[in-house]
């Protein structure tokens, strides 16, 4: 269903079909996508207080529980941190601005735990599978939201993005995406795991609203007179089918780098995954530090190995990664000079199986992120059908949240 889908229904009907799409889903994935859901009769008034005027009117979504929402306890996908951080007395401002378009806010959604991974499993609640393909995963760390959205349980649904989290999910579960910029306000008050690279970001399964929400939310530039030049680049370690596929969608907005720009670009994204992780988990343990020991036990043990590891790294190679996020946002700068976009591929592989979550396959999808997070930058993720079935998509990277790039690729 479409946002226009959902608007056409009466608040008490809308409220029952969300309530029904949710039981629709096995038990144990209702349990690892929903971490709150208001009940029927309450959603239903919050369908019915919703602004006729307002531009996302009546158009339901899921929040990932990293956003605060008033006396609502946010979990960010832990099972202590309400203990260490009070139930919020407010909404967080990207909350807030939903509300004010008239978006319905229907529940939240889990995810990786405190967002420090990009598969979607979750110990304390479920590994989150792709709807349609049992045993997969959708990715994460916005895993929850992704799935919502995938099982048509909501048209709309809000995840964040520090080093793929709205880029992977979009792309595994064959959804459109949109990241945001570090430090902006609707990520501002969010549970943070790295201030330098955290983003807010969101899903839709349509592209028409995909643009709407962009449009309410921070407002869309008219498309471009002319065709807007950009060029895609290739990157190494992808699987042969998704290699082809990226190469053929990507020719449809761009023509591959000239070779001047294709070398410059792969010389200095060579190292934006050793910068992006280090100042990642430089980053996650000064936030973590102050109730690590008394919660370790507590943690995911892969997020807390990753915080362990991250309390002893060396000063000088903290120093140096910081001085490679300058040189990279320096080179996206000059690239942005000629350019308008560039497209790099969004996954090096299907959705993976839990079998196949593994540090290494971590590692290839975030050398194919890692550039884009290191560089502040806004991401739109358009789905790619793939041959077998699965899905991959295309990063589109853009140098600012209103370049009418966006209008003119979501009209294609």
């Amino acid at each position: 269903m479409t946002f226009r889908d959902w608007q056409s229904l009466e608040p008490a009907e809308a409220s029952r079909e969300l309530h029904r799409r949710v039981r629709t889903l096995p038990p144990a994935q209702q349990r690892a996508i929903i971490a709150h859901l208001p009940s029927e009769h309450d959603l239903a008034d919050t369908f019915a207080r919703s602004s006729s005027s307002a531009p996302l009117s009546r158009v339901p979504y899921l929040l990932k529980d990293l956003f605060d929402v008033t006396n609502v306890p946010t979990f960010a996908g832990s099972t202590f941190l309400p203990e260490v951080r009070p139930t919020p007395p407010r909404n967080s401002h990207l909350v807030d601005a939903l509300n004010s378009a008239g978006a319905v806010f229907a529940g939240k959604t889990h995810l990786h735990e405190f967002a420090y991974g990009i598969t979607g499993e979750n110990p304390h609640y479920g590994d989150c599978e792709h709807p349609r393909l049992a045993g997969r995963t959708t990715g994460g760390s916005s895993s929850g939201s992704a799935a919502a959205v995938a099982a048509g349980i909501v048209p709309l649904a809000i995840g964040t993005d520090t080093g793929g989290s709205v880029r992977v999910p979009s792309a595994f579960c064959g959804l459109f995406g949109f990241r945001l910029t570090p430090g902006d306000p609707f990520i501002s008050d969010a549970v943070s795991l790295s201030r330098t690279c955290d983003t807010a970001g969101w899903f839709t399964a349509d592209a028409r609203d995909l643009r709407e929400t962009i449009a309410a939310l921070i407002g869309l530039s008219p498309a471009p007179a002319s065709t807007p030049r950009g060029c895609f680049l290739e990157l190494t370690g992808l699987d042969p089918d998704v290699a082809l596929t990226f190469r053929t969608a990507a020719a449809d907005f761009a023509s591959p780098a000239d070779t001047t720009t294709r070398d410059t670009l792969l010389a200095g994204f060579a190292p934006t995954l050793d910068a992006y992780n280090t100042i990642v988990a430089h980053e996650a343990w000064q936030i973590h530090r102050p109730w690590f020991d008394r919660f370790h036990n507590r943690y995911d043990p892969f997020v807390q190995q990753r915080l362990l590891r991250a309390s002893t790294l060396p000063a000088d190679q903290i120093e140096s990664a910081y001085h490679q996020l300058t040189a990279t946002r320096d080179l996206w700068h000059s690239f942005f000079q000629t350019f308008d976009f560039l497209i790099l591929p969004a996954t090096p592989f299907p959705p993976l199986t839990k079998p196949d979550c593994t540090v290494e396959n971590r590692l290839r999808l975030l050398t194919l992120t890692a550039p884009a997070s290191l560089g502040g930058l806004p991401v739109l993720t358009l789905p790619i059908p793939l041959p077998s079935g699965f899905t991959t998509g295309l990063q589109l990277i853009i140098p600012t949240p209103r370049s009418p790039v966006i209008p003119w690729a979501l009209s294609r």
